[in-house]
Parts: C-alpha cells; structure tokens; sequence
C-alpha cells in the first residue's frame, strides 16, 4: 500500500510518485501544514482546487485535544476532518521541544506540561507511534530530538545518538503495532507507513553518521530533520547533500519545515522529494505574498490604488478575481477574507511552484527552470 517509484531524474533532482492508501502524490510534493487537523483560513475544498495532494497534520496538538483516543473512536484522521487524500503527522517532538521552559528530555522522552491547561505528559517514541497510530496517517514520523541552533559538536551527537535510540525503540513499536501485537491501539490506517529522521546538527559528519545508521534501522522511508532553525541557507544545502546520497534512492526523501521557494528548488536539486513549511500560510496571515517577482507587503500604502492582480502571473483564485488595491484594504479593515485571499494566493503559489519544478523534471529543463526561479526571485526569495 505504500509505494515510490521515480520516474524522472536530472542530476540529483527526481520526479516521482508516492502510493499511499489514500491516493497518489506527485513528488517534488508541497503539504499545507494543517496543524489541528485544518489549514488557517481554507476549507479542505480550497485546498484541492489548489493542488493539494497531502496534508500535514500534528500528533502534538491533535493529542491534547481533541485527543487521539476520539479520533481512534471516530473512524480515524481522515473521516474526522473529511479528508480524503494522504495525510502525514509530524511525531510532536518540534512543538514539545519549543516549549523550553515547559519540558524537560531525559532517555525515556519528553516530559512536558500542555500548553493548554498546564497538565502534564510524557512523550516517549512507542507513545508517539501509538498517537499516530490511532490517527491514521498514511505517514508517521517517528520521534526525534530537536536541537536548537548554534549547537557544539559534543551537544550535537549526545542529540543524535538519543535520537538514534529513539529511532530504534520507535520502530520496534511501530512494527509491533503492525503485527497485532498492541491490541490496546487502536490503528486506523492498516497500511500507515513509518518515517525515520536524520538529524546531527551542523555537523556533516554527525550528519553522515545519522543517515547511515537510520537507515539501518530500516524505515519505510526517511527525513531530515533538524534544518531551517537558524543556520544559513547555503549551510542548509550544504547539510542536505552530505545526506541525501546516503539515504535509499527508491525511498521519498523528506525535508522537514523547508522553506522558502528558493530553499525548496535548491533542495530538489540535492535529491528532496517532500516538503512542508508554514511560511505561506503564516506569511499570508500578515500580508506577505509571495509572487513571481519576489514577496509584497500587501499592507503598504504604495497599494491603496493599484488596481493589477496581486501576481499577473499567476492563475489562482485571488490573482484572477480581485486586485491589490482590495485587498489592501481587506487587510486594513481586518477581514477574515484577508487571511483567505491571501493564503489561498501564497498555498497556489507554492504548489504551483512544485508543479512546474515536476515538469521541468518530466521534460529535463530543471536546471534551466532553476537559473530562471533565482535571477526572477534574487534574494527576495
């Protein structure tokens, strides 16, 4: 039920497509980050008129509430929020570890108090691969350390190899699960697939070491973890490429929380098949659109009478009924409609993005679609 084939390749950039039990992803493949089980602003309809293949939702937020045990009782991820194509659920460990001052790491996982109503929990990586499991997701992550940026290389490898302990306990679980034996789960999705998470700070030989010994683990498939948190983006890249060549080439490779849409072409071009990022979707909601000739602050003066699309260029449905002038002023006013012009414009954007990076793949033009991207976009990427 869970299948990558590529089809296409130049350089180290592929095409392919993901089966999943609840459809097929193009990849290169953009997923909107519908953290509580829904993306800020749109309905599930906006999105597929979009071009949204696969969502991203969160086992952090969806445990504290509504809970994993409700949604288990309700059929599972997709039938609670009415989606039907792929989903895939982050483990938690990003937001658990963001909390700072509300959580504590230690072998057994994360202790934490919810950022909800101060209760506390313990994030481990079987009750991570149980969460997800009641979920549903066609894809769980397992959970990992994440370190935060600067890091020394002594800091680094004491993350990496917990995380690499937690990979191995994660996966026994998930394997467990999978077999029948943790009859008190209740797994949704018979065909969900587990991901394993490189991680290694800034360091490529920490890098190097994580990806050889996560595949090891044997993971249905594999992400890097533990980028865009600081560092700079030709660091970034720099890390992606020390990892990619060493993780299986007929598994999706996932770069997770990428990034701008110059992040994500110079990712694909390292051999990147997945990504997520709430740039757009955040963005939108303070008015920062992104557009074939760079962002716009849609909220500046300059637009109070300009009456052109917010991108000529572009084909959705914002761009093709209202202009900047409107919603400037959508903006000032406050509207809801703000937030969903808006979002519904960047979401496009990226997607659109993806799709032409997926053709210049299929036709083998990526290297020149990608000149093209960085002279238009520059630094205003």
């Amino acid at each position: 039920m869970f299948r990558f084939r590529v089809t296409h390749t130049q350089g180290s950039a592929r095409r392919g497509e993901l089966t999943t039990p609840h459809g097929v992803v193009q990849t290169p493949a953009f997923m909107p980050v519908g953290t509580q089980g829904a993306v800020k602003g749109v309905t599930h309809r906006d999105l597929e008129g979009c071009g949204a293949e696969i969502l991203l939702s969160n086992t952090y937020h969806l445990y504290l509430r509504p809970g994993d045990d409700l949604i288990a009782r309700r059929g599972g991820l997709h039938a609670f929020i009415g989606w039907s194509k792929p989903i895939l659920t982050d483990s938690g460990g990003y937001q658990v570890f963001s909390l700072r001052e509300r959580r504590t790491i230690d072998e057994d996982g994360a202790r934490f108090r919810s950022h909800l109503d101060g209760s506390a929990h313990l994030l481990t990586p079987e009750k991570a691969a149980d969460i997800q499991a009641q979920l549903g997701s066609d894809i769980a992550m397992m959970l990992d350390e994440c370190l935060a940026y600067p890091a020394t290389e002594g800091e680094a490898r004491a993350s990496m190899e917990r995380t690499l302990r937690w990979a191995q306990r994660g996966r026994d679980r998930f394997l467990a699960i999978r077999a029948g034996r943790a009859p008190e789960v209740r797994a949704t999705n018979p065909g969900q697939a587990q991901f394993g998470i490189v991680q290694g700070g800034a360091f490529p030989a920490l890098r190097r070491e994580s990806a050889r010994d996560t595949v090891a683990i044997g993971f249905d498939a594999y992400a890097i973890g533990g980028l865009s948190v600081g560092e700079p983006n030709q660091l970034m890249y720099d890390l992606v490429a020390e990892s990619t060549p060493l993780l299986p080439a007929d598994r999706p490779r996932y770069l997770m929380g990428t990034g701008t849409p110059i992040d994500l072409v110079e990712s694909v071009a390292r051999g990147i098949d997945m990504f997520d990022c709430v740039l757009p979707t955040r963005n939108a909601r303070n008015g920062q659109l992104f557009t074939s000739e760079g962002k716009i602050n849609i909220k500046n003066a300059k637009y109070a009478e300009d009456d052109r699309p917010l991108d000529p260029a572009c084909g959705c449905y914002t761009c093709r009924h209202f202009s900047r002038a409107y919603l400037r002023h959508l903006f000032a006013a406050g509207e809801i409609n703000a937030s969903t012009l808006n979002t519904l414009h960047n979401l496009y954007f990226y997607l659109d993005t993806l799709r032409r990076i997926r053709e210049s793949l299929t036709f083998g033009t990526f290297d020149s679609f990608r000149d093209e991207l960085r002279v238009r976009l520059g630094n205003d990427a």
